[in-house]
């Protein structure tokens, strides 16, 4: 009798994965609606990614961890669901494994946060849907909690929310940063977030492992370069209440990379003097405990506008290698260069500018992920497909849309990912693969 009932369960167990594995396959499971069996177990296999030093590992094997990804911030926000998936599969076709976008939408229409702490669940589902679709992909998952910039909300919302609800806060929006009610309101967005429970996959992101990392916000920048200590303790504070509700995930600001104005020897790097009045600090906010690796953009062409191809040329050189050292030597932690756009200008030759800036990016990481050094990768802004023109930028592509940038990017993905392979399985046909997209 017993044997029976076991068989029995057994035998419901069976129908229901051989149900969920049909449906997820004949196109129920690449829709946001219909019937869901969220099953953890049925989930493909991922480890999580941690860090040793200034490497990226993964900790179930220990093996070291280089990324090659991409940015495309839309992926919660859009209507297709098909879009959303042939995203993340042409991601993974190139041999990226990373992608960072947005898990905020505050106010306006189709947010995700409607006011502090009342969500719309149609848009968090479409949040959960990136993320199931992201591990049925193998990419990883870089979520940005918050945006400084206006789009989506962003911190200004977090205090026109305050002033409606009669909290005396000043029209700049570096309250933000200072206000407990204000971080209140964040906190209880955070915990939210990662708190929650995936409903196509019943795993909560906290114990997510498609989940790369969670970024504090977007490009963080005071109005007032004198609230440059409250962003310090901001991000200290947000940090360890993060790690505080996941000890799983890595954490990292989301900076753009500027010095602050205490750095003299190194204002040279940045990419005029305006860069060091905007509250933030590369060395300082990267070297907080409870951040695990330090995040720089990269963007020559808004930088320095005025600037021919050979000074952008020099300087974006010089800005990566900068970023390199202090991480390796002062930060000892690892460095992503989470951005890096440029604008598609066409030379008589028939390149592409964007191939030359991004090559550079690209060939210093691989020389210092080579030695073992702090560099741990780069993702280009952004990538798109065919339908997604309402979210395009002057910095957006559709990869196959660009041989020559669409070969650079699949090479990079290529060594890196040899890297880590035993020298003795690197055969000849291993390497040449690595000088020809993937079809």
């Amino acid at each position: 009798m017993k044997e029976r009932r076991i068989y029995t369960l057994l035998g419901l167990l069976l129908l229901a994965a051989v149900g969920y594995l049909n449906w997820s396959s004949s196109g129920g499971g690449g829709g946001r609606g219909g019937v869901r069996i969220p099953i953890p177990w049925l989930q493909p296999k991922m480890g999580f990614v941690g860090r040793n030093g200034t490497r990226f590992i993964d900790l179930e094997d220990r093996s070291p961890v280089y990324v090659n990804g991409w940015n495309s911030y839309w992926l919660m926000s859009s209507d297709s669901s098909d879009r959303v998936a042939e995203m993340l599969r042409r991601g993974r076709a190139m041999g990226m494994s990373v992608c960072r976008t947005w898990a905020f939408s505050d106010g306006g229409p189709n947010a995700l946060q409607i006011y502090p702490g009342h969500f719309d669940e149609r848009i968090f589902q479409a949040l959960d849907f990136v993320i199931y679709q992201a591990r049925k992909h193998y990419v990883r998952l870089i979520l940005c909690l918050v945006n400084n910039l206006g789009a989506f909300g962003g911190k200004s919302q977090y205090v026109r929310w305050a002033q409606a609800s009669g909290i005396n806060v000043s029209t700049s929006t570096d309250p933000f940063f200072s206000h407990p009610t204000i971080k209140g309101y964040y906190k209880d967005y955070v915990k939210a977030i990662i708190s929650r429970k995936n409903t196509y996959s019943g795993i909560r992101y906290r114990d997510e492992p498609a989940i790369f990392a969670w970024e504090l916000i977007n490009e963080p920048r005071c109005e007032y370069n004198s609230s440059g200590p409250l962003l310090q303790a901001w991000i200290a504070e947000m940090a360890s209440y993060v790690k505080s509700l996941d000890e799983k995930h890595l954490v990292t600001v989301g900076l753009e990379g500027f010095y602050g104005p205490a750095r003299n020897d190194r204002l040279g790097a940045n990419p005029g003097s305006w860069a060091a009045s905007l509250g933030s600090d590369f060395i300082q906010n990267s070297a907080i405990e409870n951040i695990d690796f330090a995040s720089v953009h990269a963007y020559p062409d808004s930088w320095i506008p005025k600037a021919s191809l050979e000074e952008k040329v020099e300087y974006l050189s010089s800005w990566v290698d900068s970023h390199v050292n202090d991480s390796e030597h002062v930060l000892k932690k690892p460095v992503l260069f989470s951005e890096v756009g440029s604008h598609l200008r066409v030379k008589k030759n028939g390149t592409y500018d964007r191939d030359i800036l991004l090559k550079i990016v690209y060939d210093k990481v691989y020389e210092s992920a080579k030695k073992g050094q702090a560099a741990a990768g780069a993702l280009i802004w952004q990538l798109m497909v065919e339908g997604m023109q309402s979210y395009q930028d002057e910095f957006s592509l559709v990869a196959s849309e660009h041989p020559s940038t669409y070969k650079l990017i699949a090479q990079q993905s290529c060594r890196l990912r040899n890297l880590h392979m035993k020298k003795e399985n690197t055969s000849r046909e291993v390497v040449q693969s690595c000088l020809e997209p993937p079809s």
